[in-house]
């Protein structure tokens, strides 16, 4: 290809021409250019723009020349070059045949994605390899990280990411913070979205921002294999406005980053529609707002109980099996699953199942999750067999059903701690059953750290007292009673109850502490 161009300007008194060439060619053409410079007469009055170039494409010549800043038509019978417009110097595939090029390609795509059971309907409009060889680079990547076909059809916007620049710097990303590589398959499934995030102006802002929450460097693996969806919630949005609501009704501060790291699922609970109904609704019960912010504390996941589905119509079963409706805060209090489970169910097992082993009445079923609400959960095995223990020590039908109805609790202890207790009760204290009958709490009682030293006490100083007075109060109280030269009869008739100031505490140092054996079943949703 040869190409000489002269351009004239007038300007002055003289006439500069200099070289000037096409931006644009094909099939790398020979090309060689000539310039002059020459001064013209003042005389001229026209610039002239003399242009002569001359090119071979495929054994074909085209020439022209253009005089006054006109290009003479060229020679358009060659097939595959097209005419760039009246002012064109160069050729190009047209528009058409570019588009068509781009359909067929895709059509290609398609038909791999097909052919290996992915449906590509949701992918019109969105920009795609133009190979099939990408393409299926991609899939097999997916499917290295453990991803099913199944698994891309639910998400087949996924096959848009490029396996360099989008695929491997996330998951890279991911590994570098602790997230097990073992994990890798579930947090995509559930949160395929993370493929397209940039790692610098999406993840990393996010996890510094779970770290101003207090959760530890260290936990966050465990929040984002929780809950990878957290990833892509904006900073300022929900995340920032649940935790401010929890704050704002009484939780710790300082707890915050605890309850995100085992529940981290509260930072995409929207507070107007989710939490702040969920709060509201407890206190309708008769919750304190305090005990409700001490409830999460302990057990965040409660948040999670649907409102609608779960707890509302689990607190109206609740009353439908006679649970009194000024007992309900302590029964939620004591035991918040009780609202998250599939309960009615459980309670026309339970009830059946007492009904039919000691011969309980509704109200007596009631009044049994009044005071231990855990019983629900715990197995029909259990239950037999902690029943026949009583049995076995001497207890009639109907005397089981009283301290069952009285302490619920003797259904679920630990049935060996029981027994020892039970000894100490018959050989050395030498009480009659009717002591246990009255006052079956006594076997929630550490026979080492409380039974055996009070009454140790008790015999050394002369006195005559109900189980009742000498267990129900604390060790403080206790040491003031032994000053009593007389015993409070109103004392001795109480009986252990919930105290919604000390929901969350727990007695230490008790041996008895319960074996409850919930069934394995239970969900909370």
């Amino acid at each position: 290809m040869k190409i000489s161009s002269y351009v004239g300007i007038r300007k002055s008194n003289f006439l500069l021409v200099h070289p000037e060439l096409p931006a644009f060619t094909y099939f790398k053409p020979r090309l060689t250019s000539s310039s002059t410079l020459r001064i013209t007469s003042n005389n001229d009055k026209n610039s002239r723009l003399i242009t002569k170039f001359q090119y071979s494409a495929a054994d074909r010549n085209f020439s022209s020349s253009s005089v006054n800043a006109s290009v003479s038509k060229p020679n358009t019978g060659h097939s595959g070059w097209k005419q760039g417009g009246s002012s064109s110097l160069y050729s190009r595939p047209s528009l058409l045949d570019m588009k068509n090029e781009r359909i067929a390609n895709r059509a290609k795509v398609y038909d791999f994605l097909r052919g290996i059971g992915i449906v590509p309907d949701e992918l019109d409009g969105l920009e795609l390899p133009v190979t099939v060889e990408v393409m299926r680079e991609r899939v097999d990547f997916l499917h290295n990280v453990g991803l099913t076909i199944d698994d891309i059809n639910n998400y087949p916007l996924v096959l848009g990411c490029s396996v360099k620049k989008n695929m491997i710097p996330v998951l890279d990303y991911l590994g570098k913070l602790g997230v097990r590589k073992s994990t890798f398959t579930e947090f995509l499934r559930r949160y395929p979205q993370v493929l397209h995030a940039s790692v610098v102006v999406d993840l990393a802002p996010v996890v510094k921002y779970l770290q101003g929450l207090d959760i530890k460097l260290s936990d966050i693996p465990r929040v984002l294999e929780r809950y990878p969806e957290v990833l892509g919630f904006k900073l300022e949005g929900t995340m920032s406005t649940s935790v401010a609501y929890l704050v704002g009704i009484g939780v710790a501060r300082r707890e915050i980053g605890g309850i995100l790291t085992s529940y981290p699922e509260i930072l995409g609970m929207r507070v107007g529609r989710v939490v702040k109904p969920f709060v509201e609704y407890l206190e309708s019960l008769g919750i304190p707002r305090f005990a409700i912010a001490k409830l999460i504390e302990k057990r965040p996941h409660m948040l999670g109980f649907g409102l609608e589905e779960r707890v509302k119509p689990n607190v109206e079963s609740l009353l439908e099996f006679y649970v009194r409706r000024e007992t309900l805060p302590s029964v939620v209090a004591q035991y918040p699953e009780l609202i998250g489970i599939d309960l009615k169910p459980k309670l026309i097992g339970q009830q059946n199942l007492l009904k039919s082993i000691i011969d309980s009445s509704p109200e007596d079923f009631g009044s049994i999750i009044e005071k231990m609400p855990q019983v629900v959960s715990v197995t029909n095995s259990a239950i037999i067999k902690h029943v026949e223990f009583l049995k076995d020590c001497g207890f009639s039908l109907d005397q089981v059903r009283r301290m069952v109805v009285g302490c619920p609790q003797v259904l679920a202890l630990n049935i060996d701690i029981m027994k020892l207790s039970f000894n100490y009760f018959q050989r050395e204290m030498q009480r009659p059953l009717d002591d246990l009958v009255a006052f079956p709490a006594y076997f929630t009682y550490g026979l080492e750290s409380t039974i055996k030293r009070r009454h140790k006490m008790i015999v050394k100083k002369g006195l005559k007292c109900s189980l009742s007075w000498l267990l129900n109060c604390s060790d403080e109280k206790f040491e003031e009673r032994m000053d009593y030269d007389t015993i409070d009869m109103e004392e001795m008739e109480t009986m252990p109850s919930f105290d919604m100031n000390t929901l969350m505490d727990q007695r230490s140092g008790d041996e008895s502490d319960s074996e409850y054996e919930e069934d394995s079943d239970d969900e909370h949703v």
